[in-house]
């Protein structure tokens, strides 16, 4: 289990890194384009990526530090600290559409029309949307099993997306010379950048609360456990992420006096935590076994 952890954070460090490398790349294209031809849109999505960049390196940094051993202080080691990586990416996201459509906005009601280069526009456009779709395939087999490679994932599908809306634009002004599709597009940028970073930002909510994980019924675990032979209730129960992908169960359990008696606690322990690791995958989980009586006189109320 922990070579296969390791194994993964390694590829996930390689991943990222040539992600940074194509994104770096591609930045400093589009800068050059948007100087040159005038575009919002393109400056927009430079700014997009640029902060996608900064999201890059955070994540990258972030699966470093997770990878470090646990200590007597950090007990359950570093992993949350891909957590923390991508709450910062989503800041930036939220930081990013807000500057891009004060920017779109002035430009639609003021009272100078900017003369926008369709044609380089969509030159650059499309290397970029080439780019990005490298970057997606390179990193989507990561995405599911790391909030933190999640949320770089995100960043890079919506650097093709605003790609494909500054194509768009520049396609709409070299057919009708509308030029104002271009502050449009810059709008649309925005749209796709702002449920992206909420939907970050919620995840990474619901992991720093300890909420259950979103696919996580407690009520169908403590089902599981109480078909369990021996077990004859389960109270004080308590599950939670330390990161994506990295679930921990805690929970106080009522066995019958034979069980203690016994001594077939080892034996029902290991069945209680095979059963979360089977059914639910919970690698990390710890009981309380208890006899009724002890159940009967602890202080606070059972869940």
């Amino acid at each position: 289990m922990g070579h296969d952890h390791a194994h993964t954070s390694q590829t996930n460090r390689v991943r990222l890194t040539v992600a940074i490398g194509i994104v770096a790349a591609v930045l400093v294209v589009e800068i050059i384009g948007a100087a040159l031809t005038g575009s919002l849109a393109l400056l927009a999505d430079a700014g997009h990526m640029f902060s996608d960049l900064a999201g890059l390196v955070i994540a990258l940094v972030a699966t470093v530090v997770a990878a470090r051993p646990a200590t007597d202080r950090q007990t359950f080691g570093y992993q949350r600290a891909e957590v923390f990586g991508a709450l910062i990416n989503g800041l930036i996201l939220v930081t990013v559409a807000i500057s891009v459509v004060v920017g779109a906005v002035t430009r639609l009601v003021g009272s100078s029309p900017v003369e926008v280069q369709a044609m380089p526009m969509l030159i650059v456009a499309a290397i970029g949307l080439v780019a990005n779709i490298a970057g997606l395939l390179l990193l989507r087999p990561a995405a599911k099993g790391s909030i933190n490679m999640r949320g770089a994932y995100l960043e890079v599908l919506g650097d093709a997306l605003g790609s494909v809306a500054v194509i768009a634009a520049a396609a709409v002004i070299l057919l009708t010379g509308f030029a104002q599709a271009d502050a449009i597009a810059s709008l649309v940028i925005a749209a796709m950048i702002g449920p992206r970073a909420f939907v970050l930002l919620r995840d990474v909510v619901r992991v720093l609360s300890e909420s259950a994980p979103i696919d996580t019924d407690v009520t169908e675990i403590r089902r599981h456990l109480l078909e369990t032979p021996g077990v004859v209730a389960v109270h004080d129960v308590h599950v939670w992420a330390i990161t994506s992908g990295a679930h921990v169960f805690s929970a106080h359990v009522v066995v019958e006096p034979v069980v203690l008696q016994s001594g077939g606690s080892g034996e029902l322990l290991d069945a209680l935590s095979g059963c979360l690791a089977e059914h639910f995958d919970v690698d990390h989980s710890t009981f309380q076994l208890e006899p009724a009586e002890h159940a009967a006189h602890e202080d606070y109320p059972h869940l």
